[in-house]
């Protein structure tokens, strides 16, 4: 892990079964970069040992998945399943998490998945990182634009059609997954710099 004089790593452990939430994981990836992290993207249903090793090694991971029928895709849930070899070891005890979701439904038991991550996150005695932004898109002046339009506060949320591809990712929910990036990577910076405070003492 890192010292806080280094960049903070983070990694972004999702699956997209279309692309869709691909594209939010490159706008979270994007995000928590341009907070100076040092990121890498992990396809959860591609992983091998070397990507295992970069999430032991991160200081933070930040789960994404599509919601399926009210909870993350098959995919992640065998990823998720798979971590129980780090539970055993505390292997990620005290790093921070975070998580994001798509599905075609505005709402689409989104919350749910949401959910699902925290609770993984919870199970390793990790750190939870929420949105941070107060609810979009709820007034005679928001819009559609807004950032958090979907009013989700545990996490990123995005909306794509059903019948459109990844290209049709909202701009607006790029833009709030951008915004979770940025602020997982300046919490996680915030916490390394007190745990080596303490360290110092």
């Amino acid at each position: 892990m890192s010292d806080f004089t280094s960049a903070p790593v983070v990694s972004v452990a999702y699956h997209s079964g279309y692309g869709h939430t691909a594209v939010v994981a490159e706008a979270v990836r994007a995000g928590a970069a341009d907070a100076g992290a040092t990121v890498h993207l992990v396809k959860v249903d591609e992983i091998d040992d070397a990507q295992w090793a970069l999430l032991d090694a991160s200081d933070a991971i930040i789960f994404g998945s599509p919601t399926y029928m009210g909870t993350a895709s098959g995919a992640f849930h065998v990823f998720a399943e798979a971590t129980s070899k780090r539970w055993f070891g505390d292997v990620w005890q005290d790093k921070i998490a975070a998580g994001f979701t798509n599905s075609g439904s505005k709402s689409g038991d989104k919350m749910h998945t949401l959910q699902f991550f925290q609770t993984l996150a919870a199970q390793h005695a990790m750190s939870w990182v929420n949105l941070g932004l107060k609810p979009g898109w709820n007034s005679t002046t928001g819009s559609e634009y807004d950032l958090n339009r979907l009013g989700f506060f545990s996490g990123a949320a995005a909306q794509t059609n059903s019948d459109q591809g990844p290209e049709a990712v909202h701009k607006a929910d790029i833009a709030t997954a951008e915004h979770l990036g940025r602020r997982v990577a300046e919490h996680t910076r915030v916490v390394l710099a007190g745990r080596a405070a303490l360290a110092a003492r």
